[in-house]
């Protein structure tokens, strides 16, 4: 490669350690990772009728997985720092994580004495998963003119240059909150590395959404003949029952030269949401 890499026109191969390799691989396959956690639990029969499992778990995993899916051999970002220049909270790191499952037996008109209220309004079951849990994190790039331009297969950060906050805003201001319109971290506090830097902003940084999950369901058997066994069943389920929006990840792509305030058209936006609340019927006949 001839490519200039300063204001002066130096070539490349001029200050490269090995002249002639334009693009060198530094991967490796081996990091420290530590996962930390305070486990609880809870489950029994809170009532006859009401059985309850719930548990929360506070958790910090720390590693170096730059690769998007957690595996080895991911390119690291600074290649003359190594792993640990990607060391901060894990892909898979949750802070809070709290679930419930229950399962109740509905006792209305379950022991009625009218066999047709008892057989038709009697015997429902409920059953239902909760679960909450705090975001992914989020891992800020610049991909604007940078040190990169030089050093093939690397990736850098932006500086930080303020306090990192979350005003889950819209914009406009007073708009509704739906994809792409809400702001979910400030992109003020992010300027542009000094030239030959890889950037001060730590891995994994910034948080995304969280979760906030209900899952019901509404179960029933309607005995036809008892002594043969016959019986029919029928099942309906609702999946984010509330109708909660459960927004996903939010752009953490500076990309730009010129500032980070607006910056990138989706930087600090969100860009996903979970799907809305669905509905579904089974039925079964057993014989």
């Amino acid at each position: 490669p001839n490519g200039a890499v300063d204001g002066n026109g130096t070539p490349e191969n001029a200050i490269l350690t090995y002249p002639g390799f334009s693009s060198i691989n530094m991967a490796l396959t081996g990091a420290n990772s530590h996962y930390n956690s305070l486990q609880t639990e809870f489950h029994g029969h809170v009532t006859k009728d009401l059985n309850l499992q719930a548990s929360y778990t506070l958790s910090r995993a720390i590693d170096p997985s730059t690769g998007g899916s957690g595996m080895d051999l991911a390119n690291v970002s600074n290649p003359y720092a190594g792993w640990k220049f990607d060391l901060g909270p894990s892909m898979l790191d949750r802070t809070h994580i709290f679930f419930v499952d229950f399962v109740y037996n509905i006792p209305f008109l379950k022991n009625s004495s009218s066999h047709l209220l008892k057989s038709t309004l009697g015997g429902w079951e409920l059953s239902g998963i909760v679960t909450m849990e705090s975001g992914t994190p989020l891992n800020i790039s610049y991909n604007g003119t940078s040190v990169c331009n030089v050093v093939s297969n690397c990736s850098i950060r932006p500086d930080l240059t303020g306090s990192i906050s979350y005003p889950k805003t819209s914009t406009p201001l007073n708009g509704p909150l739906s994809i792409n319109t809400l702001q979910w971290f400030n992109p003020a506090a992010f300027g542009v590395p000094a030239v030959g830097s890889f950037g001060n902003l730590g891995y994994d940084a910034l948080r995304g959404p969280g979760r906030d999950n209900w899952n019901l369901s509404l179960f029933k058997e309607f005995v036809i003949n008892e002594e043969r066994g016959t019986r029919f069943e029928f099942r309906a389920e609702s999946f984010n029952t509330w109708n909660h929006t459960e927004f996903g990840g939010a752009g953490t792509n500076a990309g730009v030269d010129t500032g980070f305030s607006p910056g990138s058209a989706t930087f600090g936006k969100v860009k996903s949401a979970w799907d809305p609340r669905v509905f579904q019927l089974g039925a079964k006949l057993i014989f």
